[in-house]
């Protein structure tokens, strides 16, 4: 907790600035007109359903909401439990990216998350918020790295301050390790029963935008090499040790 990377603690800030805004300075009319035009809402890319020009943040909207409704959440409770993920896994993995990298990592996992919930609901009326896809991101980017021989989980670590730069497998290699299986197939597992079962995360009657966490997740997992900066993968059957790239 007393070493969070900076741009962790950014985001955390700006997270609850954003709510705190919204809550205590907006006023009911303008908080509505704001989550409008930052919320992500499939309906906007479809004309039938609401004609261009009707929902606030007119052609730029159709853009940066793929990113500004992760800035968003519903309600206290909503924002804690992404902020604790967001600290857990996102700590980890903005170590080793580096502040530029994390950030646009967050930008891109929240985007495909996006991209999959309009896949999922076209035409869909209801605006999505939160942080969660993007922090599902994370989740699926720290699995190609903290079950490695040297990672955050290994118990047998010889130098735990580079647990968090030990260099990951290739994906194909990283998919037969069994705890990496595990916990894909728990984390899908959960995002199911509280997706589509009438369990909520939060314990409020509220629906839970699976699709986007799902989105967000396989963004992380697959597209983790684009912003891996801590060394070298190792070879199929390898055991992995520590690289400290020559320049950060």
């Amino acid at each position: 907790m007393l070493n969070v990377p900076g741009s962790v603690l950014g985001l955390l800030l700006l997270l609850g600035a954003v709510h705190a805004v919204r809550t205590l300075v907006l006023s009911p009319q303008v908080d509505r007109l704001f989550v409008l035009a930052m919320a992500f809402i499939p309906a906007r890319y479809d004309s039938s359903v609401i004609p261009e020009g009707i929902l606030p943040g007119g052609s730029g909207a159709d853009i940066w909401t793929f990113v500004s409704y992760a800035l968003i959440h519903g309600d206290l409770t909503h924002l804690g439990i992404n902020a604790i993920w967001l600290l857990a896994f996102g700590s980890p993995v903005a170590r080793r990216f580096g502040t530029v990298r994390f950030l646009l990592f967050f930008a891109v996992t929240s985007a495909a998350g996006a991209l999959v919930y309009l896949a999922a609901h076209p035409g869909e009326l209801v605006p999505v918020v939160g942080a969660s896809a993007a922090v599902s991101g994370t989740m699926g980017a720290a699995t190609r790295f903290v079950f490695q021989r040297g990672g955050p989980l290994d118990n047998w670590r010889s130098d735990p301050g580079s647990a968090d730069l030990v260099p990951a497998a290739p994906l194909s290699v990283a998919l037969r390790n069994p705890r990496v299986l595990a916990f894909v197939a728990i984390w899908f597992a959960l995002n199911l029963v509280f997706g589509i079962g009438s369990v909520s995360f939060t314990g409020a009657d509220q629906e839970v935008a699976w699709e986007a966490h799902v989105g967000g997740f396989l963004a992380g997992l697959l597209l983790f090499a684009l912003f891996d900066r801590a060394g070298r993968p190792i070879a199929a059957g390898g055991d992995s040790t520590v690289h400290r790239p020559e320049s950060w």
